[in-house]
């Protein structure tokens, strides 16, 4: 697929989640099947910009191109500054978020909360454009600000006078938060008018789903987030499934062993061994969620505070996990 100038592998994309898509995890989930994979948000705010937690997000040292940083705010000046920062420290793309449904960002008119204000909306996709004129701009919103007010293929038309390069649609409002299923009307309302890329995101879950959503759409790309939270595997089972019409056999758990052990490494080595530990606990709970033992296991996990014995626990358990399986039987399921 090209995507703003860049040859990705196919349109399956990360979406960007606070705490989950750093390096690690974005490597990790190129890696296995992701074409592109966008960066946790980035503050405008130019004061954060030293803080140990913004360095690392913006930490994209030795990561596949192309480098996808979201950017977050509600003041124009600001988001152009946080986007030139952005460019100058690697960024190839730059994603700016009105999709967060999150009370911290839209209590300060950032965000999902941008939607419910076309006029400055303008102003911010226009500024940052102009900020970045060689770097392609991206947008992601949802589908309006409630149900009543679904301003999205407004939004849309915006973003294409304001030079935006791609859009991305989660299809639900910002008061429907997670809650209840992703619509993908508005979605495909969208892609029919717009000149530009529209990737739809919202509930992308399996395989079916994947294949569903785009022949509903015609959307150019999927974007996948939640689902991909211990299983990011599952953009190579979508890719596969999209190119060959068949389903790959469920993931063996001494694969996903093999998946997560690599990625704890990642973990402890990209924050250092006390943070590593911590980060990790919630990266393990979802790898080991529905295998026979989870529960207590996430117990025990949570009182660990060493990187070497977090490793040697999640090796235990897949062995306890092996010895109990039978070569025609999966473990079961809590």
């Amino acid at each position: 697929m090209d995507f703003c100038g860049f040859s990705l592998r196919n349109n399956l994309f990360v979406a960007p989640m606070a705490g989950v898509t750093d390096r690690p995890f974005r490597q990790l989930a190129k890696r296995l099947g992701a074409g592109l994979a966008v960066s946790e948000m980035v503050t405008s705010n130019s004061l954060l910009y030293g803080s140990a937690k913004t360095r690392r997000r913006a930490d994209h040292a030795g990561e596949s191109e192309p480098v996808v940083v979201q950017i977050a705010g509600a003041d124009p000046h600001l988001l152009a500054q946080a986007a030139r920062f952005n460019v100058d420290n690697g960024a190839q793309i730059i994603d700016i978020n009105m999709g967060c449904p999150a009370k911290k960002v839209c209590n300060v008119m950032a965000g999902s909360a941008l939607m419910q204000d076309e006029a400055l909306a303008a102003r911010i996709l226009k500024a940052v454009v102009q900020a970045v004129p060689e770097t392609p701009v991206t947008l992601k919103c949802r589908t309006g600000w409630n149900r009543a007010h679904k301003n999205a293929p407004a939004i849309a038309r915006i973003a294409e006078d304001s030079g935006i390069r791609a859009l991305t649609i989660h299809g639900r409002t910002r008061a429907d938060q997670y809650a209840g299923e992703a619509e993908y009307d508005t979605i495909a309302a969208i892609k029919a008018r717009a000149s530009i890329p529209v990737i739809a995101n919202g509930d992308i879950d399996s395989p079916e789903k994947a294949r569903r959503v785009l022949d509903y759409t015609k959307a150019d790309g999927l974007m996948i987030g939640r689902a991909a939270q211990g299983r990011p595997w599952i953009f190579q089972e979508i890719e596969h499934f999209l190119r060959h019409e068949e389903k790959l056999p469920p993931m063996p758990h001494e694969e996903i062993l093999a998946c997560l052990r690599a990625h704890l490494q990642d973990i402890h080595a990209f924050y250092g061994a006390d943070t590593g530990v911590k980060i990790a606990r919630k990266h393990i709970a979802w790898y080991t969620r529905g295998l026979a033992g989870s529960a207590a296991f996430r117990q025990h996990m949570n009182t660990l505070t060493a990187a070497a014995a977090q490793q040697q626990a999640v090796e235990d358990f897949f062995a306890r996990l092996a010895a109990h399986s039978t070569p025609d039987k999966e473990a079961l399921v809590l």
